[in-house]
């Protein structure tokens, strides 16, 4: 499916979301966040899909809110609130997303790849919240960005807008894997595989599980595990996994 700001293609249990706005280092003006939005529906509700790989086109993965848009004041107070509704689909939904950074992941951008479950980045990749700078909030990056690296280096990117590139933010714990730029395809496509392998109902209810970890209380969260994890030890999947373990094999997930 072709949107005037991304593309999604779908192969077996992988989708593939592409931002497409090379000439612009793929900055999203209103239509991508409505495009998003969209784009995050229809991923929430393909019963096909396990795992998506998030990307951008061209030269850089996102540079966040198009300023040519906003400097014109043509940026409608609805393209925040839109931006945000689309991230949070993808990041209640059910399936795995792997973002792929290269370039630049700023502002917007990166808000994305903090809605994703694994982030992928080139060593030169430059990741920031540049938000500051225009004087306006770097959105909801506001609220991930502390859960992954710590209130004191969240404060330190989102109040001084300064860029770090992709090796100090894996040291930080922004990303989870770094690769080359020379190999960027190759090594995201093996990571893709990598993660597609083990994705079963296990996996998708322990995410569930890991994005209520913040917010609920321990008992509410036992309750919780306890319920999910009937689910789990129900699918097809996890006698897919007793059955391998037996047969000193690979298993092979269908659900």
């Amino acid at each position: 499916m072709k949107f005037e700001t991304m593309s999604f293609e779908k192969e077996g249990r992988i989708g593939y979301l592409t931002l497409n706005r090379p000439q612009l280092l793929n900055a999203m003006n209103y239509q991508g966040a409505l495009d998003l939005n969209q784009a995050a529906e229809m991923i929430r509700d393909e019963p096909d899909i396990r795992l998506v790989l998030i990307k951008g086109s061209g030269r850089a993965f996102c540079t966040g809110i198009d300023l040519k848009q906003l400097t014109a004041g043509e940026t409608p107070h609805h393209y925040y609130e839109s931006w945000d509704r689309a991230l949070r689909i993808l990041e209640q939904s059910e399936k795995i997303l792997i973002c792929a950074m290269h370039g630049y992941a700023l502002g917007g951008g990166l808000q994305l790849a903090l809605a994703c479950d694994i982030r992928i980045a080139t060593e030169e990749c430059q990741l920031g919240l540049p938000a500051i700078k225009e004087g306006i909030v770097p959105g909801l990056g506001t609220l991930r960005l502390p859960r992954y690296i710590g209130l004191g280096r969240a404060k330190w990117m989102t109040l001084s807008g300064e860029n770090i590139d992709g090796r100090r933010a894996y040291e930080i714990g922004l990303t989870d894997h770094l690769v080359n730029r020379d190999t960027f395809d190759d090594e995201v496509n093996a990571l893709v595989e990598k993660y597609s392998r083990v994705c079963s109902e296990g996996t998708r209810q322990a995410k569930m599980l890991l994005n209520m970890s913040f917010d609920m209380p321990h008992g509410q969260f036992l309750d919780e595990y306890l319920r999910r994890q009937r689910i789990a030890l129900a699918s097809p999947d996890h006698q897919e996994a007793m059955a391998a373990y037996r047969e000193k094999r690979e298993p092979v997930f269908s659900t």
